[in-house]
């Protein structure tokens, strides 16, 4: 993993890829690796999975499918008090989405087109729905503080060196990315739990 205050591509293209597992799932540790370097403020999230994997029924949360499985016929993830790993799981994924969509465009522009609308356009197809109407007030807000992409890039990846590196293996990464959300997406559907609470 890389220090913090730079991303490693590389990292997450690498975990991603050792999380896909058979033709249709998705290891959960190997996932969250590649996720946790893409975003730093999804601790709390993290560790509500750690939790699972390290209880009584550690066992159920190795991969996406056998977790919402066990949730499904045990009712876990409708049961009051429980922290659902699916619905933890569903917020990650859901930002996953956004990331993945927000890389990819900002790789794919040049130095002239302004981040807060990258990441606003970005925001709007992807997490924007999920959120009332004050966190979207708020995420916008935010966004309006971006630096240049110039800097933006430089703020990410540090070095020159290490954002050529970066942009050398970014359509793998993002590819990686594009796969697991799909294997993901595809298992929140097959067990009908989009729609989480």
């Amino acid at each position: 993993m890389s220090n913090e205050n730079s991303l490693d591509l590389h990292y997450v293209h690498q975990s991603f890829q050792r999380s896909l597992k058979e033709n249709d799932d998705v290891v959960i540790e190997a996932y969250i690796d590649g996720y946790n370097e893409l975003v730093n403020d999804v601790k709390s999230k993290i560790k509500v999975m750690e939790k699972h994997k390290e209880g009584e029924n550690a066992i159920q949360y190795e991969s996406f499918k056998k977790m919402m499985k066990y949730e499904k016929e045990t009712g876990l993830h409708e049961k009051s008090g429980f922290v659902s790993g699916s619905r933890t799981m569903l917020r990650l994924h859901r930002g996953l989405d956004f990331i993945r969509l927000f890389l990819k465009r900002l790789s794919e522009s040049n130095d002239t087109v302004s981040t807060c609308t990258t990441c606003q356009g970005s925001y709007n197809e992807t997490l924007a729905e999920f959120h009332p109407w004050y966190i979207r007030q708020a995420a916008t807000l935010a966004m309006h503080a971006l630096p240049t992409r110039p800097d933006l890039l430089k703020k990410i990846f540090g070095t020159e060196a290490s954002l050529a590196a970066a942009l050398a293996v970014l359509p793998q990464t993002l590819s990686s990315c594009d796969e697991v959300y799909k294997r993901v997406q595809q298992l929140y559907t097959d067990f009908e739990f989009h729609e989480l609470p």
